[in-house]
């Protein structure tokens, strides 16, 4: 597959997340269109499952990098996806028994989902520097879209002020993850213009 043609692929991908995500805010709401007003974003429910549902996605990405790279750098990355969206994980779900709100499966939820699984299908039929780079290619597209969503879309329409203060704490890390995927990605290309 050409560079061409994976970009693409990681593109269509974040893009995909990124849309889902976005368009939690506008499918919580159908009677907004009768009343004229404007549609409502996630409820907190709603916003407890995307939040499992991206973590979850990255988990899996990471499991498999950390069974398949052979890269140093790409595992550590990979390991560290897996320590910090399963820590997350476990907050959200310790907030939202706290709290007593059941996670409400929802169109993005289920889209970041099935999405997700499309990539690791993806992902599972690349090997060596082709599945290094495919990795970390969408790690950095996928948490790019995620901090949008995350700033765009959950905190603005979390209305429980412990979920809303969780959002915004886990924030630092997801761009900590983004800087660290950029490094990632910026030594793969430096290997591969070397050779």
């Amino acid at each position: 597959m050409s560079y061409t043609t994976r970009y693409r692929s990681y593109s269509i991908f974040s893009t995909a997340v990124l849309m889902a995500l976005a368009s939690a805010s506008a499918s919580a709401a159908p009677a907004a269109e009768s009343s004229k007003q404007v549609p409502a974003g996630p409820n907190d429910p709603q916003i407890a499952a995307i939040v499992v549902a991206a973590n979850a996605v990255d988990i899996k990405n990471g499991e498999l990098a950390l069974s398949r790279s052979k890269n140093a750098l790409v595992r550590e990355l990979a390991e560290q996806m897996v320590t910090d969206h399963s820590a997350v994980n476990a907050s959200a779900v310790a907030l939202v028994t706290k709290l007593k709100v059941t996670p409400e499966e929802n169109e993005t939820s289920r889209s970041l989902t099935a999405n997700g699984e499309k990539h690791l299908k993806h992902l599972r039929g690349l090997k060596g520097r082709a599945f290094d780079k495919a990795y970390v290619d969408n790690e950095v597209a996928y948490h790019e879209a995620v901090l949008k969503a995350i700033e765009s879309v959950l905190i603005p329409n979390a209305q429980n002020a412990e979920l809303k203060a969780m959002l915004v704490s886990v924030q630092p890390t997801f761009v900590g993850h983004l800087e660290h995927a950029k490094h990632v990605q910026a030594y793969l290309a430096k290997k591969v213009a070397a050779r």
